[in-house]
């Protein structure tokens, strides 16, 4: 047996203890969440104002207090000038406002949109992009300067072709693609090309004629974008471009400063997503320097969080890495010398917390005790001394003091609400600081929750599974099944958290609602992970139809009557059960599915798939519209017809290959809508899947209480 899953699956079980004293049922609006009921608001601790005081209160809030950690007392705190200080886009010009409240406009270009205004870490100056190329404006004098002057439709500078905002860089990057070194005086950008990525249309129906919106999307297989990364002093001049090639074949991840700004790290990667290369760039001459070589036999992802975090001391830097097959935090000299591993074992980092570098303590987000919760711990640079900080089965989300004297901890469990707790870092208990359990709590019924393991159909691997029961469970009778998912690599969706009261509406009606994970979703590391190369949908559908016949071989589990429902991967995922699984699911929920991966685009796709011409059999038997012969049961599709992710022309050819089959399908089309569907269409889906759980899983109609 695996012996990560050896070490702490089991059948472990946490569940809600029912007390006489529950009698009370939630009603319409407290079931859905939107009254309080077994729950109430607690305060927000928004961080610390120093080492001895945390915040309470949100920085947006009026009125915020900073509280001494010893005593309890509270004092109101003003939030720093330069801190409070903010930049945005109004009326299509640049605008900042002071922590006073004090607002200026900086630009004056009301026919072009400026895009991504980022303040300076000194405060002097606010960088955007504009029509395609790269600018600051001075705060103090408004100078406005202009870096680069061959932005076109194709051709951007400092702003993400398509493909690197969606999957490189990241979607709250919102297509920015500069960086302000830490003295200010530099900045760093990305310029595409756009020339040769093929065009994909995606037609607008508003007005008489509609139109065409076109954007450059690389599918599987095809040409990227071209990409250099160049540095541009902060009051103008030439740019200063890294000595890379823009012809290769290649991509690069978010660059790094050194925090003296003296050099800058770019992050290389080649086409089959295998080999990482760090490279030490000069920002005055643009030359570069290998200081790190990485190679994994299936890919490595690409991070745009955390993969480098220099230290102050401009000597070392600390590295995430899962080349172990488990991600962990490794010391680095700046020339690329490894100095040791600070984290290692069959588990994996998930985020750093501090690093106290007078004390040359690192404090870790981790995935250790079980992969569904996370804890705090402490290590010395070296390795040794590793300590968990946190405590108990629950999933923690901490805030370190500056000092990294204590640490605040915002902690739940499937069967605990949300409580806030002031620690030491050496463990100690503070004070509890707050309870969101409700003084209710104990007067209403519930449907149990309970968090446990599957065995995999090999016996590898413990498959991670969270069930609601009914409110009033029989195991004599029997109940419809709602499975939600979502399947992608290292994209688990089984946590050990507080859910809330949002599942207990379908509690209340009698429906068993369960989120389950398989071998590859991250909780067995990226040794789990990379069992999916060249071959998605085959691991996750093998696992899926494991926690399928777990459920209909219970007697109260109604035999016909399992649902699975995803967005995205998981409406992939949905739509495979149906098909490629259709023996074991009786009925199906996708949003925006990908239903053959040749019309994704390249970096994802081709991360786990290789290219379609290199991997023909894996996209064949990974491809939803390779088994449309074996679709039954009932399937609902809905789709964006903006949809500029995942493109309708997915559904749209699965819909041909079920038609031309003649088989029976509920489809839905959302005018207007992107990936995720707009406002406006929301609360029809919402009462459209009211629907079909009613129709389909209960046989019953849908209550007054929708309409």
């Amino acid at each position: 047996m695996n012996k990560y899953a050896a070490g702490f699956f089991g059948l472990f079980v946490l569940f809600y203890q029912h007390s006489d004293a529950q009698t009370k049922r939630l009603n319409f609006e407290q079931s859905w969440g939107r009254q309080p009921s077994v729950t109430k608001p607690i305060t927000s601790f928004s961080g610390w104002a120093d080492g001895t005081h945390y915040l309470e209160g949100n920085p947006r809030d009026k009125q915020m207090f900073q509280v001494d950690v010893s005593t309890g007392e509270r004092k109101s705190y003003t939030v720093p000038t330069k801190s409070g200080t903010t930049v945005e886009v109004k009326d299509k010009d640049v605008q900042i406002r002071f922590a006073d409240g004090t607002v200026r406009k900086l630009t004056n270009s009301p026919d072009v949109e400026e895009q991504n205004p980022t303040l300076s870490p000194d405060g002097n100056y606010v960088a955007f992009t504009r029509a395609s190329n790269l600018f600051a404006v001075q705060v103090s004098s408004g100078k406005e300067i202009q870096y680069t002057t061959d932005g076109t439709d194709v051709i951007y500078n400092g702003y993400s072709s398509w493909v690197y905002y969606e999957e490189i860089l990241g979607r709250s990057t919102n297509y920015k693609a500069f960086w302000w070194s830490p003295d200010s005086k530099k900045l760093a950008f990305m310029r595409f090309d756009d020339t040769e990525v093929p065009m994909f249309p995606i037609y607008v129906s508003k007005g008489q004629h509609g139109y065409l919106e076109k954007t450059r999307y690389p599918k599987a297989g095809d040409k990227n974008p071209l990409v250099k990364v160049g540095v541009v002093n902060t009051d103008g001049g030439a740019v200063v471009w890294a000595d890379f090639n823009e012809q290769d074949d290649q991509y690069f991840g978010e660059p790094y400063w050194a925090f003296n700004s003296e050099n800058i790290m770019v992050q290389w990667m080649n086409r089959e997503q295998n080999n990482l290369k760090f490279y030490q760039v000069n920002p005055q001459t643009g030359a570069k320097k290998e200081i790190y070589d990485e190679k994994q036999p299936s890919w490595i992802n690409l991070d745009h969080d955390e993969r480098i975090t220099y230290l102050s001391d401009n000597k070392h830097y600390i590295l995430k890495s899962d080349k172990t097959g488990w991600a962990h935090y490794y010391l680095y000299t700046l020339d690329g010398k490894l100095i040791n591993p600070i984290t290692s074992g069959d588990w994996q980092v998930t985020s750093i917390a501090h690093i106290d570098e007078k004390a040359k303590v690192l404090y870790v987000n981790a995935r250790k005790e079980n992969s569904a919760t996370v804890d705090l711990y402490r290590v010395d640079f070296s390795g040794k001394n590793f300590k968990r900080l946190t405590f108990g089965d629950y999933t923690h989300n901490v805030s370190v003091s500056p000092d990294a004297k204590y640490f605040i901890t915002n902690y739940s469990n499937i069967n605990t609400p949300n409580k806030v707790a002031l620690l030491r870092t050496d463990g100690k208990l503070i004070r509890e600081l707050a309870d969101s359990k409700s003084e209710s709590f104990a007067d209403y019924k519930i449907g149990k929750t309970e968090y446990l393991t599957i065995p995999s159909d090999d016996g590898k691997y413990q498959l991670p599974v969270i069930i609601t029961y009914p409110t009033d469970f029989d195991e004599s009778k029997s109940y419809p099944v709602v499975m939600s998912i979502y399947g992608g690599p290292d994209a688990g969706t089984v946590k050990n958290t507080w859910k809330g009261t949002s599942n207990q509406y379908w509690a209340n009606e009698g429906i068993i609602q369960i989120a389950a994970d398989h071998r590859a979703s991250g909780h067995f590391g990226k040794q789990g992970v990379a069992l999916m190369h060249r071959n998605l949908g085959h691991w996750e559908m093998i696992d899926y139809i494991t926690v399928a016949k777990w459920l209909k071989a219970k007697p109260w589990v109604k035999k016909d009557k399992l649902l699975i429902t995803g967005h995205s991967y998981g409406g992939y995922m949905t739509c495979m059960a149906l098909t490629k699984g259709s023996d074991y699911f009786d009925y199906g929920i996708a949003g925006a599915p990908v239903t053959s991966w040749e019309l994704y685009d390249t970096h994802y796709t081709e991360r786990w798939m290789d290219t379609p011409q290199d991997n023909p059999e894996g996209y064949k038997s990974g491809s939803v519209l390779t088994y449309t012969d074996k679709y039954k049961g009932g399937l609902r599709i809905m789709h964006g017809d903006l949809d500029d992710n995942v493109h309708l022309q997915n559904t749209i050819q699965l819909v041909d290959k079920l038609t031309d089959r003649d088989k029976a399908f509920e489809l839905m089309i959302y005018p207007g809508s992107r990936h995720g569907f707009e406002a406006s269409k929301r609360k029809y889906d919402f009462n459209e899947r009211v629907r079909f759980y009613y129709q389909y899983l209960l046989e019953k109609p849908v209550p007054q209480d929708f309409k």
